[in-house]
């Protein structure tokens, strides 16, 4: 049996959605009639996607535009108000905004790469969350929040994204059982390899990317990355009411990564550029 999405008339807020797999996202919700809030710190990425999202919108709908930074939580609150007040409500909060961090222990910047991590992928999603509530609550909404395979499995010199990943995949089981009376569901998304900018946004030569990648992917099971839309497809199953008694979970979108862990790994982490 195939399962048709119908969020008509639900507003949906993704972090990140201006590239990557936030952006996909955004695009899936529209087709499936919500009202799509679109944000990211670039205005022309930020529109791009808007205007993808109209072509596929059923009632033509037009996303709400915000520019916002997660690390700052002054953004974070003009996000939700802005939402708020142009939609009068906020059914679905994908917490999906995040950045790969690498830093080897030893490294005289590693306290302060490794805040970052902490502060972009973990913090930001702790505090929107946080104000967040009491409007979900009033819609007996939901949240999704992405996570990935490294907070399942250990990383050479990933070690601050690892850890922010892990905990955000606790935050969720604690939000899960502390908001389940207020009928607010919560589950996580583990992404593995997916055909992003998020690898080359973490200031790796792309070299040493495109050769760890297909020494990756030649061990891979299915032998692929994934795409964007795949992760999309997950995370609009588990924002929809066909995962009406699913909260607390992790739902790991990961090719067999982790059922079939032997990529070596340091490969590319031990050719990190020393600065």
């Amino acid at each position: 049996m195939s399962l048709t999405f119908n969020f008509s008339g639900k507003v949906v807020l993704i972090t990140g959605s201006s590239s990557g797999i936030g952006a996909a996202t955004a695009v899936q919700f529209s087709r499936a009639g919500a009202n799509v809030v679109v944000t990211g710190r670039r205005a022309d990425k930020v529109s791009e996607v808007a205007k993808e999202c109209l072509k596929v919108s059923p009632k033509q709908s037009k996303a709400l535009e915000v520019v916002a930074d997660v690390t700052k939580p002054e953004d974070l609150r003009r996000l939700v108000d802005t939402t708020v007040k142009h939609f009068g409500k906020l059914d679905v909060l994908v917490n999906n905004a995040g950045a790969g961090v690498f830093a080897k222990i030893e490294g005289k910047d590693f306290y302060d790469k490794f805040q970052k991590a902490m502060q972009i992928n973990l913090n930001s999603v702790v505090y929107l969350t946080h104000i967040c509530v009491e409007h979900l609550e009033k819609t007996k909404g939901n949240i999704v929040n992405i996570s990935s395979v490294a907070g399942k499995r250990a990383v050479t010199a990933f070690s601050p994204y690892c850890v922010a990943k892990c905990a955000l995949d606790m935050f969720t089981k604690c939000m899960a059982a502390e908001l389940g009376p207020k009928r607010i569901r919560v589950n996580v998304i583990n992404p593995g390899p997916i055909s992003t900018e998020f690898a080359a946004a973490t200031g790796i030569p792309q070299h040493i990317l495109d050769k760890h990648r297909q020494d990756f992917v030649a061990k891979m099971p299915i032998s692929r990355v994934g795409e964007s839309e795949e992760v999309g497809d997950a995370i609009l199953y588990l924002a929809s009411d066909h995962a009406a008694f699913v909260t607390g979970t992790n739902l790991i979108v990961d090719g067999g990564v982790i059922a079939g862990w032997c990529a070596d790994l340091n490969e590319l982490t031990l050719t990190i550029p020393e600065k």
